[in-house]
């Protein structure tokens, strides 16, 4: 039952904040009318027939106490113009078997009640042939009579106009309830925009709005946004430090290497420096991330058609796969072209082929990477994205002497934009399949 309650309440801040103002006034009206109707409306009924009844009793007094015909006419006709009620006696009109009313009637039902109580002498009464008048039966002394009297005088009129205003206040109070309760919920949508933007990279202008507790929540998003970007910037500044102070060394030996006799010694302490530069760019670049690239609109088509195009010009066996949707989102270029570069890498170190495509939706960029290779077991991808993390030979996403960060910084850059990297196996060419997910 929860479930089921569950899937109809709105998701939106805005849907359910318009069940909160709507719900108890819709039930507030129903309460207060079912108490008018029931405690006033039946209640003004009930009198009102009843005087109806005695005038009824007060004419068949009057007809059934005259010697003829032509008095009791006479008696009742006197009395009902005075009374405002049509008297026909004896009536042409055969009463009907029953009581007539529409089945919506309530209050007729009790103006035929309480005339029946009252007089055993109605044959019938008659309230759905003319809407106005109430048609009243009696069986007297000189034949049947037949009384016509308005509506209104045997029961209270309809509460339409009091509904409609009750119906007009409600909606006009909801929707300036509604307005004031969207000042509150305006500082909460924005809050969740920017935090979102914040998640893909993105820093929106954001300045607290609203309530108290708003105000403290957005103080705290800002305080938190201000502490990662200075966070994000000082292992930036420390890790730029640390690459230049040992860049200097480290050319200062490869100008030392090169002056020597070229050797054995030689050459393998050369590739050790070697390696050694290439581990200080790589640790550089994991700690940089996208953080100092401004996003830009980007056509995704251009970008991957550009990524091929380049790899292929290498002499890597690259082929541009299928490509679905067309348009622009926005993205740091460079920060994905790293991470297309690291994935395909990768995917031509342990295959001899590999395939880039792309599927753009409303919501998402979806790049993905396939390649012939090994690929790697299903325990493992997960703890192959993590830093440092080597695999064993036989798929060591930085086979080669690396020291795993060439899927953290694709996943880094991932999650930067709002999105994720996922591992799978290739359908087609069997090896791995890498999933670059943006969110647009």
């Amino acid at each position: 039952m929860a479930f089921t309650l569950k899937s109809y309440v709105p998701r939106s801040v805005y849907g359910r904040a318009a069940l909160i103002l709507i719900l108890p006034v819709v039930v507030v009206q129903l309460v207060v009318s079912v108490i008018f109707i029931q405690r006033h409306f039946d209640g003004v009924t009930r009198q009102m027939s009843r005087s109806a009844a005695l005038e009824v009793g007060l004419v068949l007094a009057q007809v059934d106490t005259a010697q003829d015909l032509a008095t009791a006419q006479a008696r009742a006709g006197a009395l009902g113009s005075g009374l405002k009620i049509i008297v026909d006696l004896p009536t042409q009109v055969a009463a009907p078997p029953s009581d007539q009313r529409d089945f919506w009637d309530l209050s007729g039902r009790e103006v035929g009640a309480i005339l029946h109580n009252a007089l055993p002498q109605v044959l019938a009464v008659d309230l759905s042939s003319d809407p106005r008048n109430v048609q009243v039966w009696v069986q007297t002394l000189h034949g049947a009579m037949r009384l016509a009297m308005p509506r209104v005088r045997v029961s209270a009129s309809n509460p339409h106009q009091l509904l409609v205003i009750m119906a007009l206040a409600s909606i006009l109070m909801t929707g300036v309830a509604f307005a004031f309760l969207r000042n509150q919920l305006v500082p909460i949508t924005r809050m969740a925009a920017a935090a979102e933007a914040f998640g893909r990279g993105q820093n929106l202008p954001y300045k607290p709005r609203g309530a108290v507790e708003v105000r403290a929540a957005g103080m705290a998003f800002l305080d938190m946004r201000a502490r990662i970007e200075r966070q994000i910037e000082q292992r930036t500044l420390m890790l730029s430090g640390v690459s230049h102070d040992l860049r200097g060394p480290l050319t200062r030996m490869k100008l030392g290497l090169s002056l020597m006799d070229e050797t054995e010694d030689t050459a393998a302490l050369l590739s050790d420096v070697q390696e050694m530069q290439r581990l200080v760019d790589e640790f550089l670049a994991f700690a940089r991330g996208d953080a100092q690239e401004e996003p830009s609109l980007v056509d995704p088509a251009q970008l991957v058609a550009d990524i091929v195009a380049k790899t292929q010009r290498g002499g890597q066996d690259v082929a541009l796969g299928a490509c679905h949707g067309q348009g622009h989102l926005r993205i740091r270029p460079q920060a994905v072209t790293r991470a297309l570069d690291n994935l395909l890498g990768n995917a031509l170190r342990y295959g001899t082929q590999a395939r880039l495509s792309y599927h753009l939706t409303d919501r998402s960029l979806r790049l993905v990477v396939e390649d012939n290779g090994p690929g790697i077991p299903a325990a493992q991808r997960e703890e192959a994205l993590r830093p440092f993390t080597r695999l064993d030979a036989a798929r060591d996403p930085n086979h080669g002497g690396g020291v795993g960060l060439g899927l953290s910084i694709a996943a880094d850059i991932a999650r930067s934009h709002g999105g994720v990297l996922r591992l799978g196996q290739s359908a087609d060419l069997g090896g791995l399949m890498a999933e670059l997910v943006l969110a647009r």
